[in-house]
């Protein structure tokens, strides 16, 4: 239910602010959707896409984290989340993220 209502945000900014937006939005609904399937390889390579078309996506940046942290690219997860929460500080999703990774970070030896 939230990924259709960021898709639909991201549908409307699409609009206002030209094409790459709209292929932005593509490509964040394919990368959640191949997170979601476990395909973390795609998600990766679909959510950077979407994350260099549209860097001030805090939802983009978020899903890119949990993209990475899947692929067990837990610094570059660490550096999305923290994107993420840079560009929307309200991003609760993306701040419970930013917690759990600065504590898997804190635990590696």
């Amino acid at each position: 239910m939230r990924a259709r209502r960021i898709v639909a945000l991201l549908v409307v900014a699409c609009s206002l602010t030209g094409c790459a937006s709209f292929e932005a939005a593509r490509f964040y609904r394919q990368g959640t959707r191949a997170l979601d399937a476990g395909d973390t390889a795609r998600a990766v390579a679909d959510l950077e896409r979407a994350a260099q078309l549209v860097p001030h996506g805090s939802e983009i940046q978020n899903h890119l984290g949990l993209a990475y942290a899947a692929a067990g690219r837990d610094d570059a997860a660490l550096t999305a989340f923290r994107r993420a929460v840079e560009i929307d500080c309200e991003n609760g999703a993306a701040q419970h993220n930013l917690e759990m990774a600065r504590r898997r970070a804190e635990e590696e030896p």
